[in-house]
């Protein structure tokens, strides 16, 4: 099938004029893959098997992305995980030493400036916190980490490191073969491992920084290594008879089944985490009778939100799924049946998994309720659609 015009529209968030590479990028060009401008840089949206056969290969197989467009960064310090969680709703002071955290990095309005991944590396001997940011947010995340807390720990970022991402029920067996032991690892953990790499000459191994995690709702890996050795590393995974190759197209297709923000389309500075139903990601200790309560920008704003004071929302984040087989796209209106506006789809495609037209958006609190009955309007017409539970497909990350 080819890739989803519309859908490539929405993916393609910056010009091709001075698009940088990442160190994949003549790996992806030698395998076919149809580049795009992405984060500013030229990225793969999927490769000849097309859009279609990379997202159900990864649900039952592996595939492996190359997310190296996305920003690596150390806070290095004894005062790095306090400093760190002054800039979010979030417990960084706690987090035991090789476990994984989502994090919201807010402005001081509760506006969302980023999502991001971050791993206790080792605290307790000096401080050292391993953050992942989006491609497209990293430069504007850095300059304000660096301005917030540059002066409480130490901001590097590691721009010399590339990311990639194995993905699927397979992916452990596939890794294993080169790393074993890494099926240790659970869900939100991580280490470091050394990779058997025979690209990279007789009976090498490649150093790298492996969490169990990952953007599809599958079981995986996200690899941080350095650029040096990133192509080795990729054509030692895609030796592997479970990998193949997957594109930018697949992976949004993959996040949406799983219920996942999408950074500038489901979630900006605009949202808070309580709108965009992200009150998981905030822990008790941060919100109102906990420990370490407050503290982080638009505190008042955010605790008025959790606590239901009238009239402190005005919209919430829902699964839509439609009625009729059309497919609703991103920016298309949401109404209710007696057509005023309610809210507007922020993601939305045809689920190749069930094969069914599913959609996040926002509505007016008093349509979030699951059940309710709202219309997508698609070129003048009303799309029938019901608010269901996320995600649409089940995760299946691995807990031990």
């Amino acid at each position: 099938m080819e890739f989803d015009l519309p859908l490539l529209d929405s993916l393609m968030t910056t010009t091709p004029d001075n698009l940088l590479n990442t160190p994949l990028n003549d790996l992806h060009v030698s395998l076919g893959a149809r580049m795009v401008p992405f984060a500013g840089y030229s990225m793969p949206v999927q490769y000849p098997s097309g859009l279609m056969a990379e997202h159900h290969h990864t649900r039952k197989a592996a595939g492996l992305f190359d997310v190296s467009h996305m920003g690596q960064l150390r806070l290095i310090g004894p005062d790095a995980a306090a400093a760190f969680e002054s800039l979010m709703p979030v417990d960084v002071i706690d987090l035991p030493v090789g476990k994984q955290r989502y994090g919201l990095l807010l402005n001081d309005e509760g506006g969302i400036i980023d999502d991001l991944m971050f791993v206790n590396r080792d605290y307790a001997h000096g401080g050292d916190i391993f953050v992942i940011v989006n491609g497209a947010c990293k430069v504007g995340d850095i300059a304000h980490i660096q301005a917030r807390i540059g002066t409480r720990c130490q901001v590097i970022p590691m721009p010399e490191m590339a990311l990639l991402a194995l993905q699927g029920p397979q992916a452990v067996t596939a890794l294993q073969r080169l790393c074993p032991g890494i099926d240790k690892l659970v869900f939100m953990t991580g280490g470091k491992f050394n990779i058997a790499c025979d690209s990279a000459g007789p009976h090498q191994t490649i150093e790298c920084f492996v969490t169990r995690s990952g953007y599809t709702g599958e079981d995986g890996f996200e690899i941080s290594v350095h650029e040096m050795k990133a192509e080795a590393l990729a054509h030692a995974l895609l030796a592997q008879p479970e990998v193949k190759p997957i594109g930018l197209g697949a992976r949004n297709s993959l996040r949406l089944e799983a219920g996942l923000c999408l950074y500038g389309n489901d979630i900006d500075t605009s949202t808070t985490p309580v709108e965009a139903g992200l009150n998981w990601a905030m822990q008790k200790v941060r919100r109102a009778g906990g420990a370490r309560v407050g503290g982080f920008p638009g505190t008042t704003k955010i605790l008025a939100q959790l606590a239901g004071e009238t009239g402190a929302l005005g919209r919430k984040r829902v699964g839509l799924m439609a009625l009729e087989r059309i497919p609703v796209r991103d920016h298309t209106e949401l109404q209710d049946l007696n057509g005023k506006r309610i809210g507007e789809v922020t993601s939305g495609l045809l689920g190749p998994t069930i094969d069914k037209p599913v959609a996040m958006g926002y509505v007016t609190p008093d349509f979030a309720a699951l059940g309710s009955r709202v219309n997508a309007i698609v070129r003048g017409k009303p799309v029938p659609m019901e608010v269901v539970a996320m995600p649409f497909v089940p995760t299946r990350y691995y807990r031990g």
